[in-house]
């Protein structure tokens, strides 16, 4: 069975990364598009991860994972190699209910990362459930390439619009046929 899509909105919910390698900080990058609230632990920081830290000034142990430490965490992503410690801090989430994410590991995932496009208020997510991570890449580079520039103008619009004209049938139409005819004019380019 296929991953339920879902946007989650992230403003109050703290995040945990265990790792500071390369796939912790691809993660971490991804994160960032959305929020701030993230701590990190990891027994050693890659360069490239001691750089967005200190840019985000994120809160960071550099240390072993301990049980306990997801406590007071909403989501927890795991990015470390070792699948008995992926296990346990499922395990353990479930007792503190919190989302957690093991990195190539879906047998300890609550969720999985899409690959995704953001352009200001526009998002699009694409997942595979894990069959082919590299289809979803390339998927999301090919959509990358077909969204026009100005769609974050577009968007700002629409939300203007949306404001200010009262809810009905008649906004609901004229919202429609605005966001049909913008799309429509992507053909002609």
């Amino acid at each position: 069975m296929g991953y339920f899509p879902a946007f989650i909105k992230l403003d109050n919910a703290k995040i945990l990364i265990v790792g500071g390698g390369y796939i912790a900080h691809e993660k971490l990058e991804h994160l960032l598009d959305f929020t701030t609230d993230i701590t990190i632990i990891a027994l050693e920081f890659s360069s490239d991860m001691k750089g967005l830290i200190a840019e985000h000034d994120l809160p960071y142990e550099e240390r072993s994972y301990r049980e306990g430490d997801i406590k007071d965490f909403g989501i927890v992503v795991i990015a470390v190699d070792d699948i008995p410690l992926q296990a346990a801090i499922f395990d353990e989430s479930k007792q503190y209910k919190c989302l957690c994410n093991a990195v190539d590991s879906v047998d300890y995932c609550d969720f999985i990362f899409p690959s995704y496009v953001k352009k200001d208020d526009l998002t699009i997510a694409i997942s595979t459930s894990g069959a082919s991570p590299a289809m979803a890449k390339h998927l999301r580079r090919y959509l990358e390439k077909i969204i026009p520039e100005g769609i974050s103008e577009f968007l700002q619009e629409m939300k203007a619009l949306r404001k200010s004209i009262p809810k009905g049938k008649e906004r609901m139409q004229m919202l429609d046929k605005k966001a049909q005819d913008y799309i429509n004019t992507w053909s002609k380019r």
